[in-house]
């Protein structure tokens, strides 16, 4: 398994960045792109290290990367929500939370805005 981003190297928006996804993944981003535009409202979008990220007052709070076979969910303060699916794996630093998504089938509508529901109070506590 490739662990190669299939985007640009410098896309300049995030609309760039998932049309530049391949099928069958460029699906699972764009869902992704509209599940955190509606579940962190007010929070600021953009291009941050290379790939889409959802900030609050300059902290990452939610993003994605894809790869060649998967695109990965992040949640900065994941290790923080409650997760009684399993789903969430540790991940890296700041209590980072990640799901590895290869399928739209992956995308879980109700637990993923869960999981924001639960990062809007994180963050706005």
């Amino acid at each position: 398994m490739s662990s190669t981003a299939t985007t640009p190297s410098s896309p300049a928006t995030i609309d760039e960045y998932i049309a530049a996804i391949a099928d069958p993944l460029r699906p699972i981003a764009g869902t992704l792109r509209a599940k955190f535009d509606e579940g962190l409202p007010g929070m600021e979008a953009k291009l941050w290290h290379g790939h889409p990220v959802w900030l609050q007052d300059g902290v990452p709070v939610a993003g994605f990367k894809a790869y060649a076979n998967f695109v990965t969910l992040l949640l900065w303060r994941g290790q923080r929500i409650t997760d009684a699916s399993g789903k969430l794996d540790a991940s890296g630093s700041a209590e980072m939370g990640s799901v590895k998504l290869r399928e739209a089938d992956d995308v879980d509508a109700p637990l993923f805005d869960d999981w924001l529901r639960q990062l809007r109070e994180l963050y706005r506590a």
